[in-house]
């Protein structure tokens, strides 16, 4: 989906990490993700009467870890709908596992709080049949945030806050139910009022079960009492090349990695899109309604636009829609751009409208109606590239209101195979954490709920377009668990889809799906029956070329020879070498007709480096000639050079193989091109050939010193070119070499010549 294909590059050492800590101190980061981890896992356990206290002077940070713990424990998809084992069509309401509560200044009791939330939000009871009365969703945790702002209130307010904490010691001395201690409480403080609490209310602080610290420089107070604090730093997600619409159909166009093929330690690259590039936006022509028309008894004021302070005054007061969706929308509202402050974007006005339904006792389809038209209106904030991680909360939170609400909607499956596409999102949010995996699987569970309620009969477009989805999740979460057992699931949901979304209906979306089917295949290759999968992909590829046109689609077009100029150089490792490596070329050089240096080079690049290694492999058949063999070799040099010069005009920008692997590449043709027997050069010649092969092992021998086995094989290849200086040009020559190498290695390679 946005992989990028590396026959044997040097391993990746970006591993994923959680990046809950901008202060910039590395020994911070780390402590604080293991804190962070020991949080959430202290959270997931559910227990009861447990009172947990974390601890950040950086509001910055606290906002990020509290929004991150709500976003992942909140609505976990099992408790969002439960299907009953009889195949009874039945669901029941979103209900939060985690709810995130702001302390009331006014009135600093978070107990208080607690209880009328759950006065206002019963847990709903679930498993209701003829012979059982059913039971209650478990009553979820509360994490309070806010305690800080208590610091610019009067003193009065603090004490009292205090005050409330000691009359909670109560609950906790005694084992008699009380409601708000059935399942967790964590109460996030800064310094300064954890001593507080210790001095001042101090059976609360002995009965805690726990306390987390995180690192942090202390955030200066500012006054700005009219605003929530933001729940995270709201940078954008980054979705690559972002297309229309983020919510219909997930794609694969990107470029693959695969495992290492030679001994050699040869990187290469090749792109294996589908039906859309990265992590992608889709096409705007599946986007299904954006703003529902549902009833609402206002109209939006075209005159005036409330200012977000007005905005918090009026939101803070909602006593029917959860505070954790009004705290979201709040700081959605103080993110939103200039191009939306001409009262366009007013979701404030939505959630009002939202609450005046409730107080009215709605039916449950006009409010599920105003839920989804919520959701949509983020929904549409998103696919404008605004892909915070706020705006997919609402998105989510809206969308599971609405189905709580009207689970017979006829905008069900669009509803479900939208929530598992937000999650795919969020999955997507960097950093990527640990519970990327649960993100995916939260999404796998909405797009399988969407194709339980309807038919490809009657539904040809949706279901196919859900099948297609659920492949693409499969595939991302082969990342995480089961590679081969997960791409054969893919297999199956893309076959679904290409059942379905035919040429005659819309030959481009059929294209794009033959094209994520062959990246399935191309992966299933890598872990069984190689040969008929590569074959399979092959095939698919080439449908998929077939219904894109060159002019249209020069840059797809490009990409899907790539891929199958990879797949090709994959097979030729298993039968008909020549024959496939020589394919491999031929369409490597038709796709660099489209992947130019002057419209993509990163991708120019990719593909001029896989050409290089197909030339390379094909100079050391044993069947090629020594004529043929030192063409190749000068044809492999030619593209490797060019992949190289590409790679280092684009500077910082991200590259989809190993440069230094590609460096090391290059060393090694210019030696095997000169220390060929066939090889009639003159003295100038060889020095020149053997001077590049050395310069180059240097250059990845300067980048591979965090990876030791690499930066071992590299160094071997460095004596050994230094070796062939003494025998091609004599003593002359290996002063030459060691002229050029860095002082601190002679000590190490001296002793090997």
């Amino acid at each position: 989906m946005f992989f990028d294909k590396d026959y044997s590059p040097v391993p990746s050492s970006q591993s994923p990490t959680l990046a809950v800590n901008d202060t910039g101190l590395p020994d911070n980061s780390a402590w604080n993700r293991q804190v962070y981890h020991r949080l959430k896992l202290a959270l997931s356990l559910g227990l009861r009467r447990q009172l947990f206290l974390a601890v950040c002077d950086d509001l910055h940070l606290r906002n990020q870890v509290a929004a991150r713990l709500h976003s992942t424990l909140a609505y976990p998809v099992g408790q969002v709908l439960y299907q009953p084992s009889s195949g009874q069509e039945a669901s029941t309401s979103a209900y939060p596992r985690l709810v995130t509560l702001r302390l009331n200044l006014n009135e600093p009791n978070p107990i208080a709080q607690i209880n009328q939330w759950l006065a206002n939000y019963p847990p709903p009871i679930v498993g209701t049949s003829k012979d059982t009365p059913g039971r209650p969703l478990p009553i979820p945790t509360f994490q309070i945030v806010g305690v800080e702002q208590l610091t610019r209130q009067t003193v009065a307010s603090q004490r009292l806050f205090l005050h409330y904490l000691r009359l909670s010691e109560k609950f906790f001395a005694t084992q008699e139910s009380s409601r708000f201690l059935e399942s967790s409480i964590l109460l996030w403080v800064s310094r300064p009022w954890l001593s507080a609490i210790q001095q001042s209310a101090p059976q609360f602080w002995r009965w805690r079960t726990g306390v987390f610290v995180f690192a942090g420089e202390p955030t200066p107070t500012t006054q700005n009492l009219g605003q929530p604090e933001r729940l995270s730093n709201s940078k954008n997600v980054k979705l690559g090349n972002l297309e229309q619409s983020v919510l219909d159909d997930l794609g694969m166009e990107g470029e693959i990695r695969s495992p290492s093929n030679t001994e050699l330690n040869f990187g290469e690259d090749s792109g294996l899109p589908t039906e859309i590039s990265g992590n992608h936006l889709q096409p705007k022509e599946e986007t299904p309604l954006l703003i529902s028309e549902s009833p609402t008894t206002g109209q939006k004021s075209q005159d005036t636009v409330k200012s977000n302070t007005n905005d918090s005054l009026s939101l803070s007061s909602l006593s029917y829609v959860s505070q954790e969706l009004t705290e979201l929308v709040l700081a959605t509202i103080n993110t939103q751009t200039s191009s939306e402050i001409d009262g366009e974007w007013q979701p404030q006005e939505l959630l009002l409208e939202i609450e005046s339904l409730h107080s009215q006792s709605a039916s449950g389809d006009i409010l599920a109606a105003a839920y989804h038209q919520l959701g949509n209106l983020y929904r549409l904030r998103i696919e404008q590239g605004q892909s915070t991680l706020e705006n997919i909360m609402v998105a989510i939170i809206a969308y599971q209101e609405s189905i709580s609400y009207d689970e017979n909607s006829p905008q069900l499956p669009d509803i479900l195979n939208d929530l598992g596409t937000l999650y795919w999102m969020l999955y997507r949010t960097p950093p990527n954490l640990e519970e990327g995996k649960s993100y995916i699987e939260q999404g796998i569970e909405f797009y399988q709920l969407a194709l339980k309620i309807i038919s490809p009969q009657t539904h040809p477009e949706t279901y196919a377009r859900v099948q297609n989805n659920l492949g693409t999740a499969y595939g991302d979460l082969a990342r995480f668990e089961s590679p081969a057992e997960n791409w054969q699931q893919a297999v199956v949901a893309y076959s679904e889809a290409l059942r379905h979304r035919t040429v005659e209906s819309d030959p481009l979306k059929y294209a794009a799906t033959q094209n994520n089917i062959g990246t399935a295949y191309w992966h299933l290759a890598q872990y069984n029956q190689p040969v008929e999968h590569l074959k399979k992909a092959i095939a698919a590829y080439k449908q998929a070329l077939a219904h894109y046109n060159p002019q249209d689609e020069p840059l797809k077009y490009g990409m899907i020879q790539n891929n199958i100029g990879t797949a090709y150089w994959n097979l030729a490792q298993y039968e008909q070498p020549g024959e496939n490596l020589q394919l491999a070329i031929n369409v490597y050089k038709e796709a660099l007709k489209y992947r130019t240096a002057a419209t993509v080079p990163s991708a120019c690049a990719a593909t001029e480096n896989n050409l290089g290694t197909a030339y390379w492999h094909l100079a050391n058949l044993s069947q090629t000639t020594k004529e043929a063999r030192q063409n190749l070799l000068n044809l492999c040099i030619s593209a490797y050079e060019e992949a190289i010069a590409l790679a280092h005009s684009l500077g910082s920008v991200a590259l989809s193989f190993d440069l230094f692997a590609t460096h090391n590449n290059l060393g090694l043709a210019h030696y095997q091109l000169v220390t060929d027997n066939s090889f009639n050069g003159d003295k100038n010649k060889r020095s020149h050939h053997l001077e590049a092969a050395l310069d180059n092992h240097l250059q990845a021998l300067n980048g591979l010193s965090k990876q030791p086995e690499a930066y071992q094989a590299t160094f071997a290849y460095v004596v050994k070119t230094i070796k062939a200086f003494h025998n091609e040009l004599g003593i002359q020559g290996q002063n030459l070499a060691l002229s050029k190498v860095p002082g601190h290695l002679l000590p190490e390679i001296l002793p090997k010549l």
